[in-house]
Protein backbone atom coordinates (compact mmCIF):
# COMPACT_ATOMS: atom_id res chain seq x y z
CA UNK A 1 0.00 0.00 0.00
CA UNK A 2 1.04 3.60 -1.07
CA UNK A 3 1.93 5.79 1.47
CA UNK A 4 -0.70 8.58 2.09
CA UNK A 5 0.68 12.44 2.20
CA UNK A 6 -2.10 14.63 4.44
CA UNK A 7 -1.45 17.31 0.99
CA UNK A 8 -5.11 18.63 0.67
CA UNK A 9 -6.70 18.83 4.09
CA UNK A 10 -2.72 20.72 5.32
CA UNK A 11 -3.03 23.22 2.03
CA UNK A 12 -6.33 23.58 2.59
CA UNK A 13 -5.89 24.41 6.50
CA UNK A 14 -2.84 26.86 5.74
CA UNK A 15 -5.02 28.73 3.56
CA UNK A 16 -7.89 29.37 5.74
CA UNK A 17 -5.16 30.85 8.09
CA UNK A 18 -3.83 32.98 5.45
CA UNK A 19 -6.91 34.39 4.67
CA UNK A 20 -7.64 35.42 7.97
CA UNK A 21 -4.11 37.46 7.81
CA UNK A 22 -5.33 39.06 5.08
CA UNK A 23 -4.65 42.51 5.29
CA UNK A 24 -2.00 41.94 7.97
CA UNK A 25 1.17 43.99 7.51
CA UNK A 26 4.70 42.43 6.44
CA UNK A 27 5.24 38.54 6.40
CA UNK A 28 2.25 38.13 8.73
CA UNK A 29 -0.25 37.89 5.88
CA UNK A 30 2.86 35.85 3.61
CA UNK A 31 4.03 32.97 5.78
CA UNK A 32 2.03 30.34 7.20
CA UNK A 33 4.46 30.49 10.62
CA UNK A 34 3.76 34.16 11.53
CA UNK A 35 0.62 34.55 10.07
CA UNK A 36 -0.52 31.74 12.10
CA UNK A 37 0.88 33.05 15.20
CA UNK A 38 -0.57 36.62 14.36
CA UNK A 39 -4.05 34.92 13.82
CA UNK A 40 -4.37 33.08 17.10
CA UNK A 41 -3.40 36.01 18.70
CA UNK A 42 -5.81 37.92 17.09
CA UNK A 43 -8.94 35.45 17.90
CA UNK A 44 -7.61 36.10 21.42
CA UNK A 45 -7.98 39.44 21.33
CA UNK A 46 -11.67 39.57 19.61
CA UNK A 47 -12.70 37.32 22.61
CA UNK A 48 -11.26 39.42 25.70
CA UNK A 49 -12.72 42.47 23.88
CA UNK A 50 -16.10 41.30 23.10
CA UNK A 51 -16.21 40.94 26.76
CA UNK A 52 -14.90 44.29 27.61
CA UNK A 53 -17.18 46.03 25.10
CA UNK A 54 -20.00 45.31 27.07
CA UNK A 55 -18.37 46.79 30.56
CA UNK A 56 -17.31 50.08 28.44
CA UNK A 57 -21.03 50.45 27.28
CA UNK A 58 -22.53 49.96 30.53
CA UNK A 59 -19.66 52.33 31.95
CA UNK A 60 -21.04 54.96 28.85
CA UNK A 61 -25.01 54.16 29.66
CA UNK A 62 -23.74 55.23 33.88
CA UNK A 63 -22.22 58.03 32.72
CA UNK A 64 -24.82 59.14 30.25
CA UNK A 65 -27.94 59.05 32.57
CA UNK A 66 -26.05 60.47 35.58
CA UNK A 67 -25.61 63.50 33.71
CA UNK A 68 -28.52 63.34 32.63
CA UNK A 69 -29.87 62.95 35.92
CA UNK A 70 -28.21 65.59 37.81
CA UNK A 71 -29.59 68.20 35.22
CA UNK A 72 -32.69 67.40 36.85
CA UNK A 73 -31.48 67.46 40.68
CA UNK A 74 -30.80 63.50 41.68
CA UNK A 75 -27.71 61.42 41.03
CA UNK A 76 -27.64 58.28 39.45
CA UNK A 77 -27.82 56.60 42.55
CA UNK A 78 -30.84 58.19 44.05
CA UNK A 79 -32.21 57.75 40.41
CA UNK A 80 -31.61 53.96 40.30
CA UNK A 81 -32.97 53.64 43.67
CA UNK A 82 -35.99 55.04 43.56
CA UNK A 83 -37.23 53.50 39.76
CA UNK A 84 -36.55 49.99 41.92
CA UNK A 85 -38.14 51.54 44.98
CA UNK A 86 -41.14 52.18 42.49
CA UNK A 87 -41.18 48.72 40.19
CA UNK A 88 -40.38 50.85 37.09
CA UNK A 89 -38.09 47.88 35.42
CA UNK A 90 -35.95 50.03 32.40
CA UNK A 91 -32.71 48.65 31.68
CA UNK A 92 -30.02 51.31 31.66
CA UNK A 93 -29.17 51.15 27.60
CA UNK A 94 -32.56 52.28 27.43
CA UNK A 95 -32.40 55.42 30.12
CA UNK A 96 -29.74 56.42 28.31
CA UNK A 97 -31.30 56.32 24.89
CA UNK A 98 -34.33 58.11 26.50
CA UNK A 99 -32.22 60.95 27.97
CA UNK A 100 -30.59 61.61 25.19
CA UNK A 101 -33.43 62.07 22.75
CA UNK A 102 -36.32 62.80 25.15
CA UNK A 103 -35.01 65.18 27.67
CA UNK A 104 -38.85 65.33 28.61
CA UNK A 105 -39.65 61.71 29.41
CA UNK A 106 -36.35 61.17 31.63
CA UNK A 107 -37.39 64.78 33.41
CA UNK A 108 -40.70 61.99 33.95
CA UNK A 109 -38.67 59.29 35.21
CA UNK A 110 -37.02 61.35 36.97
CA UNK A 111 -40.21 62.88 39.08
CA UNK A 112 -41.48 58.74 39.48
CA UNK A 113 -37.89 58.26 41.23
CA UNK A 114 -38.14 60.87 43.44
CA UNK A 115 -41.62 59.83 44.54
CA UNK A 116 -39.96 56.84 45.38
CA UNK A 117 -42.74 53.66 46.21
CA UNK A 118 -45.91 53.55 44.67
CA UNK A 119 -48.87 54.34 47.08
CA UNK A 120 -49.94 51.10 47.71
CA UNK A 121 -46.78 49.64 49.03
CA UNK A 122 -46.19 52.75 51.72
CA UNK A 123 -49.89 51.96 52.44
CA UNK A 124 -49.42 48.55 53.18
CA UNK A 125 -45.85 49.21 55.15
CA UNK A 126 -47.92 51.68 57.26
CA UNK A 127 -50.58 48.72 58.38
CA UNK A 128 -48.18 46.71 59.18
CA UNK A 129 -46.39 48.75 61.59
CA UNK A 130 -49.55 49.58 62.82
CA UNK A 131 -51.02 46.29 63.68
CA UNK A 132 -47.54 45.34 65.32
CA UNK A 133 -46.68 47.59 67.76
CA UNK A 134 -42.93 48.19 68.74
CA UNK A 135 -43.16 46.44 72.47
CA UNK A 136 -44.04 43.44 70.62
CA UNK A 137 -41.39 43.20 68.25
CA UNK A 138 -38.66 44.29 70.94
CA UNK A 139 -40.23 41.05 73.18
CA UNK A 140 -39.67 38.75 70.28
CA UNK A 141 -36.32 39.80 69.92
CA UNK A 142 -35.36 39.52 73.65
CA UNK A 143 -36.84 35.75 73.68
CA UNK A 144 -34.58 34.94 70.67
CA UNK A 145 -31.31 35.63 72.22
CA UNK A 146 -32.28 34.06 75.54
CA UNK A 147 -33.18 31.04 73.45
CA UNK A 148 -29.66 31.23 71.65
CA UNK A 149 -27.90 32.16 74.54
CA UNK A 150 -29.64 28.63 76.46
CA UNK A 151 -28.68 26.27 73.58
CA UNK A 152 -24.95 27.81 73.77
CA UNK A 153 -25.18 26.94 77.30
CA UNK A 154 -26.51 23.37 76.96
CA UNK A 155 -23.70 22.67 74.52
CA UNK A 156 -21.31 23.96 76.80
CA UNK A 157 -22.13 22.16 79.86
CA UNK A 158 -22.12 18.78 77.67
CA UNK A 159 -18.84 16.92 78.12
CA UNK A 160 -17.13 16.57 75.01
CA UNK A 161 -16.21 13.01 73.04
CA UNK A 162 -12.40 11.92 73.42
CA UNK A 163 -10.77 8.67 72.01
CA UNK A 164 -8.92 6.67 74.62
CA UNK A 165 -5.29 6.97 74.71
CA UNK A 166 -3.52 3.72 73.65
CA UNK A 167 -1.97 3.38 77.22
CA UNK A 168 -4.90 3.13 78.60
CA UNK A 169 -6.28 0.39 76.02
CA UNK A 170 -3.32 -1.74 76.26
CA UNK A 171 -3.50 -2.73 79.86
CA UNK A 172 -7.25 -3.91 79.16
CA UNK A 173 -6.05 -5.92 75.92
CA UNK A 174 -3.50 -7.96 78.27
CA UNK A 175 -6.75 -8.66 81.01
CA UNK A 176 -9.17 -9.66 77.74
CA UNK A 177 -6.18 -12.41 76.51
CA UNK A 178 -5.31 -14.13 79.83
Amino acid sequence: MSRIKGSTPTRNRRKKILKAASGYFGSKHLLYRTAHEQVMHSWKYSYIHRKQLKREMRKLWIARINAAARLNGMTYSRLMHGLKEADVTINRKMLSEIAISDPEGFASICKIAKEGKPAEKKAAKKAEKAEKPVKEEKAEKVEKTEELVENKEEAAEKPKRTRKKKTEEAPEAAEAKE
